[in-house]
């Protein structure tokens, strides 16, 4: 059956925001901490939590012992990042002790997979409220069943989602803001869990997606990133004829200055219309990530990523045609079942061939419920790890390489941050996502700058203002 888009009427934003309101008289100065795992979109969904959080009154802590409301947002692509939370839950058991009164809540990706909600009622009782994704709209109502009913509230119904406007948030305060262009995903590689959890594709209208672009460029922020699954599919659930090329060029034409990023990528949708709207975006950074995941056509088709090894490197070549310096990255999965060293040897070599910026590797997690987790595998983890090691260090040598050739050089970049170093206590990113140490003091954080680069490393630059002629 087709999906068909949903919208969440406005009225029912609203009625959720008045529930935050009436729970004032519950949370008004109680202090809340929000726990986030996982990708980029975790994040902004976070900061739906968050402002659900502010309108019930609540400040913000870091500290687990300090918070009478705990919200762990988590994630669910592998089984590494699933015991790490699954380990600070259990460890929660002692600020509940302390803190009787203390609400712990669970939701995000990891709590929707089917079986999780029923193990977590089983063997986490402290935990009050368990919501997956699509149940991030109704937070506060929820919350206010938890309250009113006496009984732990676990709402993890499946559904293909729906798209939410109007609801409030709390971004961290800085340079860098996300906005979320589109959820879900109709992809299915075998390996991912992600559509099982976050459901279709469905798109926000343009219109909304500008408006907010230009609310976070009025309000101060420098580096926009615009967020889904696969942001190449972007509008063809809405049948207006806008995708993703058109809305990049809606957003770079936002009076301001500032730098437009986007993630992620899949490279079946990376059309030449992207490279060449991206080339002709002055705001846009010259930087994307591509993740190929495999070199091999077998591999790559027992993982249903819908494209070979040579239309993916024809895509590499048409991005560099229009921007020849563009910053190129990746994700690589080693040790597929099925993959047989000869295979890797196929990815080893493109990545040789491409010469990525950066490489994010990662050896294959079996996650139950996706194709994969069915079919046999024929190698060691032992085998495993050596071909991850091997390839992360071609992977590390290569980006050195790269950056080494900016030594001497200088760059234009924003300053974001700080990162609590002594020599380089500064941190600023290239147009090209490249991050940057930098000498300087914290005043000029929110400034694009001039800096000679002086040094490199294999995951950052270094380097120190241009001094003014």
């Amino acid at each position: 059956m087709a999906y068909t888009r949903k919208e969440v009427p406005a009225e029912e934003t609203e009625r959720q925001i008045d529930i935050c309101v009436r729970l004032r008289a519950r949370f008004e100065g109680c202090a809340a901490l929000v726990d986030t795992y996982g990708c980029q979109q975790n994040e902004s969904d976070s900061e739906i939590i968050r402002g659900f959080l502010a309108e019930m009154g609540c400040t913000f802590t870091s500290d687990e012992y300090a918070a009478d409301i705990i919200v762990i947002n988590t994630c669910a692509v592998r089984e590494h990042a699933e015991q790490r939370i699954l380990g600070n839950v259990g460890a929660l058991n002692h600020t509940k002790k302390a803190r009787p009164g203390q609400i712990i809540c669970l939701c995000g990706c990891m709590v929707q997979q089917r079986g999780m909600a029923e193990r977590i009622k089983k063997s986490y009782p402290i935990v009050d409220l368990v919501f997956g994704p699509h149940e991030l709209r109704r937070f506060p109502e929820l919350l206010r069943q938890r309250l009113e009913g006496g009984r732990r509230v676990f709402a993890v119904a499946e559904s293909d989602g729906e798209v939410t406007e109007g609801v409030p948030r709390v971004r961290d305060r800085g340079v860098k803001a996300w906005l979320s262009v589109m959820y879900g995903c109709n992809n299915f590689c075998t390996y991912c869990i992600v559509p099982y959890v976050r459901g279709r594709e469905r798109s926000r209208r343009p219109e909304d997606v500008v408006a907010e672009a230009r609310s976070l460029v009025e309000a101060g922020y420098k580096d926009i990133t615009l967020l889904g699954q696969n942001v190449n599919s972007y509008g063809r659930d809405l049948g207006g004829g806008t995708d993703f090329a058109d809305l990049l060029a809606a957003v770079n034409a936002i009076p301001g200055k500032f730098t437009l990023r986007f993630m992620t990528s899949h490279p079946r949708d990376a059309t030449e219309k992207l490279f060449r709207t991206m080339s002709e975006c002055e705001k846009c950074e010259k930087h994307i990530h591509l993740p190929v995941q495999s070199g091999s056509n077998r591999v790559l088709r027992a993982m249903n990523r819908g494209y070979t090894r040579e239309q993916y490197l024809e895509k590499i070549a048409v991005a560099r045609s229009y921007m020849p310096d563009i910053v190129l990255t990746t994700d690589i999965i080693v040790g597929f079942p099925g993959e047989t060293r000869e295979e890797f040897e196929e990815t080893l070599s493109l990545a040789e061939q491409v010469r990525y910026d950066a490489m994010f590797t990662f050896i294959y997690s079996r996650r139950a419920g996706t194709a994969a987790a069915k079919l046999p595998d024929i190698r060691s983890r032992e085998e495993k790890q050596a071909d991850f090691d091997r390839l992360l260090e071609r992977a590390n040598a290569i980006s050195l390489e790269k950056h080494l050739a900016y030594v001497g050089r200088t760059v234009e970049a924003l300053v974001d941050g700080e990162n609590g170093g002594r020599e380089y206590p500064l941190t600023a990113r290239t147009n090209g996502g490249r991050l940057v140490h930098l000498k300087g003091s914290p005043e000029i954080i929110g400034s694009y700058v001039n800096i000679k680069i002086t040094d490199a490393a294999t995951w950052a630059l270094f380097g120190e203002l241009e001094a003014r002629q």
